[in-house]
């Protein structure tokens, strides 16, 4: 006798011994009442115990029945699992990069079609999250990363380091912009992540200043409002830089300060994906050497 049931017999069960009513296993898996009813009793064949208890046109599931249900719930699960990962997996002509999404939006997005004109076979697929991606687990070729450097499991270059600066879009305050730091501090702020005691220490002015109004853990959302002119923020250069270019944004004053965590490009150490990621981190630094002649003019 085999020890493995057919598949349609043990999600039948399982649905009914979680839903605790065929007719519900039959509306969640799509089939009919009668063919659940029949897929119980082959499973209660197969493994010559009763799953169920009948109670007039209604049934229980059984203490046998029961722990089967949970081993076998888990086993479904991880099957589940397993052809997500492996649907996951990056396809030989599609390389999957990891990258925050104010990173991705405000400085890659952009700069993405040159890559896709060099490398047509490539398809790109951002994976964008404010956590930090497992690059193994998740299946990712590539990723863009900002922190210390001191990942475990993945190759690591450094890409650039960024600083903090104060803009506005054009027409906040009906076009009368704050130019000095004194003045700036002494608008209206929407605050994001960054603090602003480097950039005050910087241009030499005391962070006295109360925080209120909006503010957001998310840059995107922090640069929305202030295109909307909601206000001014302190915020990354390298998120705001083509918004800059583009005349979207202003930068009030030069007054810069570092930012204490720099970009690194990152990478599983896979030979199946080596090709993608050398173009990809060859093309990546050339788009990063354009950024920083452009910062420095």
């Amino acid at each position: 006798m085999s020890a493995f049931p057919p598949l349609t017999c043990l999600r039948s069960f399982e649905a009914t011994a979680r839903l605790g009513s065929v007719t519900l296993a039959a509306q969640e898996l799509s089939v009919t009442h009668s063919a659940i009813s029949q897929q119980i009793k082959a499973l209660e064949e197969i493994v010559g115990l009763t799953l169920f208890v009948r109670e007039g046109r209604g049934l229980r599931v059984s203490e046998d029945g029961r722990l089967y249900a949970l081993q076998i719930r888990k086993a479904l699960g991880d099957i589940a699992e397993a052809t997500r990962s492996i649907q996951a997996q990056p396809k030989t002509g599609e390389l999957v990069v990891a990258v925050l999404p104010s990173f991705g939006r405000s400085w890659l997005l952009s700069r993405l079609p040159s890559f896709q004109r060099l490398h047509p076979h490539i398809s790109v697929r951002l994976q964008a999250s404010l956590t930090i991606s497992n690059l193994q687990q998740e299946s990712v070729d590539i990723g863009i990363r900002m922190g210390k450097g001191d990942w475990e499991g993945v190759e690591q270059k450094l890409l650039f380091h960024d600083d903090v600066v104060a803009v506005a879009a054009p027409h906040f305050n009906g076009g009368k912009l704050p130019k000095t730091p004194q003045k700036i501090v002494q608008s209206k702020i929407i605050y994001g992540t960054e603090s602003w005691l480097p950039w005050c220490q910087a241009a030499g002015i005391e962070m006295n200043f109360e925080r209120k109004g909006l503010c957001s853990n998310d840059s995107n959302l922090v640069l929305e409002a202030v295109r909307l002119g909601q206000g001014i923020t302190l915020e990354r250069r390298s998120l705001v830089h083509d918004a800059i270019m583009r005349g979207e944004l202003v930068q009030l004053c030069d007054v810069s300060a570092p930012y204490a965590y720099p970009y690194w490009l990152v990478w599983p150490p896979r030979k199946s994906s080596e090709g993608k990621q050398r173009d990809f981190s060859h093309w990546l630094f050339k788009e990063v050497e354009n950024y920083l002649v452009q910062v420095k003019q």
